[in-house]
């Protein structure tokens, strides 16, 4: 094991851009750490922006899932895929936004164990079938949500959030990536 953000030998660039220490020290300034994905990401910039745009877009951005969903959905589908980096890191979130320690730990082990809205319940079912089972995804599983209260935008923003985790969860367990340890203890 190492102390580095991942095992792979990829030094961040040196020194950061001016934009790329600023918006570190914010996340020094709001967080108390710097994530690892995101260390993880400045051996180049381009691809550091990257990640950050869609991250920031999906995560944060204008949606009608609220920033708790989201963060569900990435747990639900790091769950799947079982992408230490993610549980952890996306666990303390659900924890620190739901307000709920024992929410948290359900999501992350087993969320259909949780005390959820069926709303959710649809949105984090859809979300896990993506995740096993992409090719079957059908117009079922869309009136499903449909039913469930969800538009169109919302079916494609679940999708989109639920897209990236499995995009970076493969990222982060091929690399090895290491979630801060800070994580571990938050929100609990």
């Amino acid at each position: 094991m190492t102390d580095s953000p991942t095992a792979l030998d990829l030094p961040m660039v040196d020194p950061l851009p001016e934009a790329t220490r600023k918006y570190f020290d914010i996340c020094q300034e709001k967080l108390g750490m710097v994530p690892n994905v995101l260390k993880a990401h400045a051996f180049d910039i381009a691809k550091l922006n990257a990640f950050t745009a869609m991250y920031n877009d999906l995560m944060l951005g204008e949606s009608n899932l609220t920033k708790l969903e989201r963060e569900m959905i990435a747990v639900v589908v790091s769950s799947v895929n079982r992408c230490f980096y993610c549980l952890v890191a996306h666990g303390a979130a659900v924890r620190q936004l739901s307000g709920d320690p024992i929410l948290g730990e359900q999501i992350v082990l087993n969320w259909r164990v949780a005390a959820l809205e069926p709303r959710q319940k649809a949105m984090l079912s859809f979300a896990a079938k993506l995740t096993e089972s992409c090719h079957s995804v059908d117009d079922t599983d869309r009136a499903t949500l449909r039913e469930a209260g969800f538009s169109d935008r919302d079916i494609w923003d679940i999708a989109s959030v639920a897209g990236f985790f499995n995009m970076t969860n493969r990222v982060a367990t091929a690399t090895d990536m290491k979630p801060n340890p800070e994580y571990h203890a938050s929100y609990r």
